[in-house]
């Protein structure tokens, strides 16, 4: 089967990925194998494309928003039907065993595995995954904007608990992207007041349309004190003016896997005051269900740019260097 491999990661202008043929994978006892219908494009994909996560599989296959439908099940997995649609996410296995699975915080196992990172994702015409790890998706969301919800959404959406902005209160968020354009949506059906910093001009009309109200630059300080804020960028100097922007008590939560260096803080302006910063891990498969669930019955509108199955590099150029609006997409099956 076609697949692409990160043969060796370097900035994404030198070509770090390949097109290559690969071997269909098989289902092991528990597992599904699933035929990729679509596989979103998440910066996490860009990261490790590029280096700033090192490799823990050799040539791995990136893309972990796969949606896809069962082809072929090991003797042992019964959760889903031949031909029926499922998600295959960023998580895809935990221990059961360690301290953090036992007090049900499986995103902070001991021992985890990630698609696309630990094993071969969804940048392949085939994947495969643990049934326990897969995710029934809407019927309400087409292919195409089904795949976004499954890292970008997931992970956007337990950011945004983390930020633990009180009902009405008001949501800052810094960067604009495939992750962000979600947690916006969710939290204004929830009644919370959204202020958006990005330096996109792209994305901050992307939010103005969906109902952001205030838009500015990435730095910016917004107009009035902010109860919480979600930090999506994986920009480390933007935490310092997060911070100052925050009321007291007000919590900032970083969202991303990898951020660059967060610069010296200040204790007065940035921390005083009950003011809190927060990072945010993976996420549980209850985080997942819960988020699928408010998806559905929020109606929000995801954002895509289709790319076709052999542009994936061209997709992952573009979100580096700010040419995705809302989420990038391959089209994989037809």
């Amino acid at each position: 089967m076609e697949a692409w491999t990160v043969a060796e990661p370097g900035p994404i202008d030198s070509g770090p990925l390949q097109l290559v043929q690969r071997a269909r994978p098989e289902p092991g006892p528990t597992e599904v194998l699933v035929e990729v219908v679509t596989c979103g494009v998440c910066r996490t994909d860009l990261h490790l494309a590029e280096g700033d996560l090192a490799p823990h599989l050799r040539g791995a296959t990136p893309g972990h928003e796969v949606i896809g439908r069962v082809v072929e099940r090991g003797n042992e997995a019964r959760r889903f039907e031949p031909g029926e649609r499922i998600g295959i996410a960023w998580l895809r296995h935990t221990c059961g065993r360690c301290r953090f699975c036992r007090r049900g915080a499986e995103n902070l196992c001991l021992h985890p595995r990630f698609t696309g990172w630990d094993d071969h994702g969804g940048f392949a015409r085939h994947a495969v995954v643990d049934e326990a790890y897969a995710y029934r998706i809407p019927e309400r969301f087409g292919d195409l904007e089904a795949a976004p919800l499954l890292c970008a959404g997931i992970v956007g959406y337990r950011s945004l608990k983390r930020a633990a902005v009180p009902p009405g209160g008001r949501l800052g968020i810094y960067g604009f992207g495939a992750s962000a354009h979600l947690v916006a949506q969710v939290a204004i059906a929830a009644g919370v007041e959204v202020y958006v910093c990005t330096r996109a001009a792209a994305a901050r009309e992307l939010a103005t349309e969906l109902g952001a109200v205030w838009v500015g630059e990435a730095a910016e300080t917004p107009p009035v004190p902010l109860d919480g804020a979600v930090l999506f960028a994986p920009a480390g100097e933007l935490v310092l003016p997060a911070l100052e922007a925050l009321d007291r008590g007000g919590r900032l939560s970083v969202a991303g896997i990898h951020l660059s260096d967060v610069p010296e803080l200040d204790y007065q302006r940035h921390l005083f005051q009950e003011r809190e910063l927060v990072s945010v891990t993976a996420n549980t498969r209850a985080d997942g269900e819960e988020f699928l669930a408010v998806a559905a019955n929020t109606g929000i509108h995801v954002q895509t740019m289709p790319y076709p199955f052999e542009e994936a590099d061209t997709a992952l150029a573009d979100l580096a260097h700010d040419r995705v609006v809302g989420a990038a997409v391959l089209e994989i099956a037809t």
